[in-house]
């Protein structure tokens, strides 16, 4: 079969299996991102307990393979709590959990280059640490963390692959699946190839935008 006829007959699934990608990096980033700004903000707290509990969740997460994670939260969750998860849940679950880890060291790192003389002066004007974090560093952060943000998005959409071990319908199980009924391997995967690439280019130009954007906005300052 021709590759332009391959990539015609299988196009619906393929946009389904598409759809299922976006939605489980969505999803997975939603949720990182509350866990990376929460364990971002322990890592750079005064505290040495919610220090060591941050490093510690950061270290694991950094220092074992995604692979194992998915097999760990799909297989032994419901082994030790007796709570099934579906596939997709346990994906998200651990989509979220890996990319929180990168995330909290964004967040780390984006608030760590903002002056401390910004909170400084904010808690000399009678602001609890609190609301200056929240008001006056994390806003001017924000604008560092960004791009890192946008990548960190690329490179767990690309991770999504991986959750095809568990049966997760997305790009590269629908590849795997088409591949095993028509065994047009090279054609298949060079189209699976081409899904991919058209996402992460899309990403890859809106963050070189955004880039480009705060780099004009620092130097007008």
């Amino acid at each position: 079969m021709l590759f332009f006829e391959l990539l015609v007959q299988h196009f619906p699934s393929f946009i389904d299996a598409m759809w299922q990608t976006i939605q489980i990096t969505l999803f997975s980033l939603l949720f990182a991102s509350i866990i990376g700004i929460v364990f971002g903000l322990m890592k750079v707290s005064h505290n040495k307990i919610l220090r060591s509990i941050a490093n510690a969740y950061i270290w694991v997460i950094r220092g074992t393979p995604l692979l194992v994670q998915i097999y760990f939260v799909y297989f032994g969750i419901p082994m030790a709590t007796g709570i099934s998860l579906t596939e997709w849940n346990a994906g998200i679950i651990t989509m979220s959990l890996n990319a929180g880890a990168y995330m909290a060291e964004i967040v780390r790192g984006g608030i760590e280059s903002v002056d401390t003389g910004q909170m400084e002066a904010a808690r000399s004007l009678g602001l609890p640490y609190r609301i200056s974090m929240n008001k006056v560093v994390l806003p001017q952060a924000l604008r560092t963390m960004l791009p890192s943000i946008i990548n960190q998005f690329i490179i767990t959409l690309k991770d999504t692959s991986l959750l095809s071990v568990i049966g997760v319908r997305e790009l590269t199980m629908n590849g795997k699946i088409i591949t095993a009924n028509n065994m047009e391997t090279i054609r298949m995967w060079g189209i699976v190839a081409i899904y991919y690439l058209i996402v992460i280019s899309i990403l890859t130009i809106i963050a070189n935008k955004m880039e480009d954007r705060l780099s004009y906005s620092k130097k007008s300052v």
